[in-house]
C-alpha cells in the first residue's frame, strides 16, 4: 500500500505535486543524459582501455543495487518526500565527481556513490508519484517516466552543445549540477508529505507470489530496453550492412517511440486499463520485432525497434505502480524489489544477447527480446485472470 498522507492536501497542492514530481523525473533523466556523453573524456583522462572502462562502469550498477533496497526501507520509515529530497541533492552533488577523479579507484568510488544516490532517487520518486496518483485519482506514472526520457534527451543535447561550444567536461557538469539544483528546489518543496506506516517495517520483500511475477515481467521489460541501447545500431551496421548514419537511427527510433508512448500512456491506461495496455503492447512489440528479424530489412528493423519502444513504453510504469500497491507490502519495499529485478535484466540482457549472437548470430540474440515480450504478454494475461478472480496484481481502477 502507498504511504498515507499526513493530512489530506487540497486539490491545488496535489496538482502542484503532480508538476513537481514530473519535474524530479525530468531532472533525474537530464543528470544522467548530461554525464553519459562525457564517458570518453574520462577514458582519455585516465588512459583506460575499453575493457577496464566497461568493468569500471559496472560500479554504477553495484551502487544502484545498494541504493534501491536501502531506499525502499527508508521510504517505509520516513516517507518518500524526505528520501526524494536527500537523494536528489546527493545526485546533483555527486554528478561532477567522476570527471574529477584523479585515478581509476577514485573513479570507481565516485560511480558507486552515484549509483547509490540514483537508485535511492529512483525508488523514492516512484513512490511519491504513486502517492500523487492516488490523491488525484488518475494515472500519472507513464507521463512521469516520459518526463525522465525527455530529460535524458535534454541532458544529452545539452552535453552535445557544451562540447560544440568548447566548454570543458568538468565545467559543463558543474554548471549542470547548479542549474538542476536551482530548477529542482521549488519542486522538492511542493512534494506531498507522507507518513511511514510504522517503525517496524521489513527492509526486504522476498520475491514470491505476485511480487515475483511483477519482478519477472520488469526484468523482461528492462532486458529489452537495455538491449535496444546496446545492440540496435550494431545489428543495423554489422548484420544488415547499413552505413553508420542509418545505424544510428535504430536507437533513435526506439527512444522517440518510447518517449511518445510514455507521454501519452496515462490517457491510454485510463481508457483501456493497465492489464490490457501491458498485454497488447508487449504482444505488438513481439510481433513487430519478430517480423523485422525474419525480414532482415533495414527499414523493417527500424519499425521493429520503434515497435518495441511503443510496446514497452508503459510496462515499467504499470509494473512499478502495481508493486507499490501490493496488499501487505509497503510501497517502497515492493517497488525496490521489482525495480531491483528489472535492473538485473537491464544489466544481464545485453551481454546475454551478445553471447547468443556470438554463437547463433545477432538476429537470434535479439530473438531473446521477442521472447521477453512474449513472456510479458502471457504474464499480463495471467494477471488479468487474477483480476477476474478478485486477486488483481495490477490496479485497473483508473479505467473505470
Amino acid at each position: 500500500m502507498t504511504p498515507s498522507l499526513l493530512t489530506t492536501p487540497p486539490a491545488g497542492a496535489a496538482r502542484r505535486a503532480r508538476i513537481a514530481i514530473a519535474g524530479v523525473f525530468l531532472v533525474n533523466g537530464a543528470a544522467i543524459g548530461s554525464w553519459v556523453p562525457h564517458i570518453p573524456d574520462v577514458q582519455s583522462a585516465l588512459d583506460l582501455s575499453t575493457g577496464v572502462l566497461g568493468l569500471a562502469l559496472l560500479a554504477v550498477a553495484a551502487g544502484s543495487l545498494v541504493g534501491l533496497p536501502a531506499a525502499g526501507a527508508l521510504v517505509g520509515r520516513v516517507g518518500s518526500r524526505i528520501v526524494v529530497r536527500v537523494a536528489a541533492l546527493a545526485v546533483f552533488a555527486i554528478l561532477p565527481l567522476p570527471l574529477l577523479a584523479p585515478s581509476l579507484s577514485a573513479f570507481v568510488v565516485a560511480l558507486v556513490l552515484f549509483g547509490i544516490a540514483n537508485g535511492a532517487l529512483d525508488v523514492a520518486m516512484n513512490v511519491q508519484a504513486l502517492t500523487v496518483e492516488d490523491r488525484l485519482g488518475r494515472p500519472i506514472m507513464s507521463s512521469c517516466h516520459g518526463s525522465f526520457s525527455a530529460g535524458g534527451l535534454i541532458g544529452a543535447g545539452g552535453a552535445g552543445l557544451a562540447i560544440w561550444l568548447g566548454l570543458g567536461p568538468v565545467q559543463h557538469l558543474l554548471w549542470v549540477a547548479v542549474i538542476l539544483l536551482l530548477v529542482t528546489l521549488p519542486a522538492l518543496v511542493a512534494l506531498l508529505p507522507t507518513t511511514a506506516p510504522g517503525n517496524r517495517q521489513p527492509v526486504f520483500a522476498a520475491p514470491r507470489g505476485r511480487l515475483l511475477t511483477l519482478g519477472l515481467l520488469a526484468l523482461c521489460a528492462l532486458l529489452a530496453e537495455g538491449s535496444m541501447g546496446d545492440w540496435s545500431a550494431v545489428y543495423l551496421r554489422q548484420t544488415l550492412k547499413t552505413d553508420a548514419g542509418f545505424a544510428a537511427l535504430g536507437y533513435a527510433a526506439f527512444s522517440l517511440a518510447m518517449t511518445f508512448g510514455r507521454l501519452t500512456g496515462d490517457r491510454i491506461v485510463k481508457r483501456h486499463g493497465a492489464v490490457a495496455v501491458l498485454a497488447v503492447g508487449a504482444a505488438a512489440a513481439a510481433g513487430l520485432l519478430g517480423s523485422a528479424l525474419l525480414l532482415a530489412s533495414p527499414w523493417a528493423a527500424l519499425l521493429g525497434f520503434a515497435g518495441v519502444g511503443v510496446g514497452i513504453a508503459n510496462a515499467i510504469p504499470i509494473l512499478f505502480a502495481a508493486a507499490g500497491r501490493l496488499p501487505g507490502i509497503p510501497a517502497g519495499i515492493g517497488l525496490a524489489a521489482v525495480s531491483t529485478a528489472g535492473y538485473c535484466g537491464f544489466l544481464a540482457g545485453p551481454p546475454l544477447i551478445g553471447m547468443v549472437g556470438e554463437l547463433l548470430g545477432l538476429s537470434a540474440g535479439l530473438g531473446l527480446v521477442v521472447a521477453g515480450m512474449a513472456v510479458i504478454a502471457l504474464g499480463a494475461a495471467g494477471l488479468r485472470r487474477d483480476a477476474r478472480s478478485g486477486e488483481a496484481a495490477l490496479s485497473d481502477r483508473a479505467a473505470s
